[in-house]
């Protein structure tokens, strides 16, 4: 096992009925923003919920905040911020919110020229306004870590940035409130769940029997309940309450102590999400069955620890490697998500323009090891068509 440092400050409300419990974690005379999406939570009883808890705070509201946070939008919520002196942020929705809302924070407190130079360049930030979430849908796991990943429209760019002034100071994770979802929300936050674990798993046996035992029981509670989200006539309580702690304990840094990561799969998916406008759960299940092809035989010993613990595959028989992926695949296939790029009438010209912005960044490792890069991101993405 590596050495590691581990910090986690973010306090989560867990539970039926915890929105009406945020009062309590917010300084009292703070000006709030509000932030969140496309107005669902109008219709489906949380924003009630959000503005009954709030009583007695003087609440600014910002919505509109995209699918794949758009950098032109969260710098308008910034200007707004600035404008009202607000002192601390809630996002209320799924990881676009909450991702946003993070960049929204750094951003009002930025003192450079440029903000975007926070995901482009890894500019330092230095402070951010304080925030809290409201979890509305399990996925991405921002919700208690310190992450956000922002598009820019003007230059069809996806990228990531960090920073432990963004890690939130509570968040609310009520399972009820993901009763509403899609069907597809739904699976594409089980992908994103999956993937997330892969890519602090799935790469080379470390002795880090915690970390790789904790990472196995995510990857098998999604696969155990995956298709029971998906096919259930109704929603059952404690089904989404293990899925959305799933989501929550997938990405807030716990399975990544220790451990060698690989995050390819997440950077190729970008580029697609980037060029294409693809569900980024979708770009996940398309792109992680082609980086485990690419990587079976120098990733062998961890591919087929993940066949015989994940599987239950017989890691004795030849093509167990190969199962283990198939089985993968089949998985997200269950969840009814297509993993092709023919099936989103995605071709080689996007395949052209991912390798040419690869190349034009000096992007050589993708996502921390050199056995996905540039020379083979062609090869990964074609097997994919």
């Amino acid at each position: 096992m590596r050495n590691f440092d581990y910090y986690n400050p973010v306090k989560i409300l867990f539970g039926k009925g915890k929105i009406a419990e945020i009062a309590k974690w917010i300084p009292k005379g703070m000006k709030v923003m509000m932030t969140y999406g496309g107005g669902s939570i109008k219709k489906n009883g949380v924003y009630d919920q959000v503005m009954d808890a709030l009583k007695g705070f003087d609440i600014v509201e910002f919505g509109g905040i995209e699918p794949n946070p758009k950098y032109e939008t969260l710098m308008r919520a910034v200007e707004l911020a600035k404008q009202e002196n607000v002192g601390f942020l809630l996002a209320v929705g799924g990881g676009s919110v909450i991702d946003g809302t993070k960049f929204i924070a750094a951003a009002t407190c930025f003192e450079g020229n440029e903000p975007w130079d926070i995901v482009a360049k890894g500019a330092r930030v230095n402070a951010a306004l304080p925030l809290g979430t409201v979890l509305t849908l399990p996925a991405t796991g921002s919700e208690m870590n310190s992450g956000g990943v922002i598009t820019r429209q003007s230059t069809l760019e996806k990228l990531a940035f960090n920073s432990r002034h963004v890690f939130p100071k509570f968040s609310v994770l009520d399972p009820v409130v993901t009763y509403s979802l899609p069907m597809r929300q739904v699976a594409n936050g089980v992908v994103d769940t999956f993937v997330h674990v892969m890519e602090q798993y799935y790469t080379f046996p470390e002795q880090s029997e915690i970390q790789d035992r904790f990472s196995e029981s995510i990857l098998k509670t999604l696969i155990e309940l995956g298709p029971k989200l998906i096919h259930a006539e109704q929603p059952n309580y404690d089904d989404r309450a293990n899925f959305m702690w799933a989501a929550t304990m997938g990405l807030n840094g716990l399975i990544a102590c220790g451990v060698t990561q690989d995050w390819s799969t997440h950077h190729i998916g970008h580029e697609l999400t980037a060029f294409n406008g693809l569900d980024h759960g979708i770009t996940l299940a398309i792109v992680l069955p082609g980086v485990m092809n690419a990587t079976k035989l120098k990733r062998r010993e961890k591919l087929l620890q993940y066949a015989s613990r994940v599987w239950n595959i017989d890691t004795l028989q030849p093509d167990a490697a190969d199962q283990a992926i198939a089985r993968t695949e089949q998985f997200f296939n269950e969840l009814g998500v297509k993993t092709r790029l023919s099936d989103y009438g995605v071709g080689i010209d996007t395949i052209d323009r991912i390798e040419k912005r690869f190349r034009e960044r000096g992007d050589f490792a993708l996502g921390g090891i050199d056995d996905v890069n540039i020379d083979n991101v062609r090869s990964i993405l074609t097997s994919r068509l």
